[in-house]
């Protein structure tokens, strides 16, 4: 027979802590509703909830997760992570291993990155994917604009690859107007002149010096 959540929870009971936590902890991770519901009955992510539950129970300063949203469906992963924020938010510190670096990049307010036994950076997020250059992604109205809009990016110093229909630009924002305006006095009219930020796998692969 399967379990209910309850019965799940009542190990609190080897650890003393109070059973009077378990209709607390099931809010916090919105289960509350569900506290009769079979185990075997809930997808993975609810499970997932449940076991965050479970770790709540003795209120933790400090939350400890292991790849907490691996394998779970858009649902399930927004379910999690908005979680997370919720707990955070709260006061709870949360330290989460993973290598699901896209989603490290939306929950996380601060980075370790370690390569290899040796940390690479610690701080915040956003001071790492600001520590590297953006880029311009750039395209005129045809195909052979390219080459001259890359001509016009060597001249002015930077480095500009053709990717697919498009150049792509490593240079700061500003040079965005400068190169507009260059394009414009070569009889170019741009179709497209985007300003795209490193992502946190980007950024990883950047100090690391992997490939991607």
């Amino acid at each position: 027979m399967s379990a209910n959540i309850i019965e799940n929870l009542t190990v609190c009971e080897i650890k003393e802590v109070s059973t009077l936590r378990i209709d607390e902890v099931l809010e916090l991770v919105g289960l509350l509703g569900r506290k009769n519901d079979l185990f075997r009955n809930f997808s993975l992510g609810m499970k997932q909830r449940l076991g965050i539950a479970a770790a709540l129970l003795p209120k933790p300063k400090v939350l400890i997760l292991d790849e907490p949203v691996n394998g779970l469906d858009p649902a399930g992963i927004h379910e999690v992570r908005n979680l997370l924020r919720n707990l955070a938010d709260s006061g709870i510190s949360i330290v989460v291993s993973s290598h699901i670096l896209s989603e490290l990049e939306v929950i996380a307010d601060h980075l370790v990155v370690v390569n290899h036994g040796k940390v690479l950076f610690q701080g915040a997020t956003k001071d790492l994917l600001a520590a590297h250059k953006p880029r311009l992604a750039v395209r005129g109205s045809g195909a052979s604009d390219l080459k001259t809009l890359q001509e016009i990016v060597s001249t002015a110093g930077f480095v500009g690859e053709i990717s697919e229909d498009q150049l792509m630009v490593v240079a700061p924002e500003s040079f965005a107007g400068e190169l507009n305006k260059a394009a414009f006095d070569k009889g170019i009219i741009l179709t497209l002149l985007q300003v795209t930020r490193p992502t946190l796998e980007e950024s990883f692969f950047e100090i690391t010096g992997g490939e991607k």
